[in-house]
């Protein structure tokens, strides 16, 4: 997938609103976040990601705008019953802007890192 310019789409009173809440979430990072961002900002994979970015309406965990991949870092809520809706219609709002999205759970990113960035490199490999 070549680059993806849906980036700064949402309106623009949503959008500075928006960037105060990823804001805030780069300062309240989860574990299983900061671990992850610590592997990925590396550039250990070649591939520049952004963290708690605007994408539309919604704030991406992490995003390569130049492979359209978005990463998701879930927490145990996820895999609760509205939660789980929610996700999904907006994950397939940011699939029809063209990105693709990957989801792992903070246990994944934690105690199963290595596993984690083969699945993100092979997505680029595969690209």
């Amino acid at each position: 997938m070549g680059d993806v310019a849906s980036y700064k789409t949402s309106s623009p009173d949503r959008y500075e609103l928006l960037k105060v809440y990823a804001r805030e979430n780069r300062k309240h990072a989860t574990t299983a976040e900061q671990y992850l961002w610590e592997q990925l900002r590396r550039g250990g994979l070649g591939v520049d990601f952004l963290r708690q970015h605007i994408i539309g309406d919604y704030i991406a965990d992490f995003a390569s705008r130049h492979g359209g991949l978005i990463i998701e870092v879930d927490g145990g809520y996820h895999a609760e019953r509205q939660q789980a809706e929610d996700d999904a219609v907006r994950e397939k709002n940011l699939e029809d802007m063209g990105y693709h999205i990957m989801r792992f759970t903070n246990e994944e990113v934690l105690f199963d890192i290595d596993n984690v960035l083969d699945q993100i490199e092979n997505y680029f490999v595969n690209d």
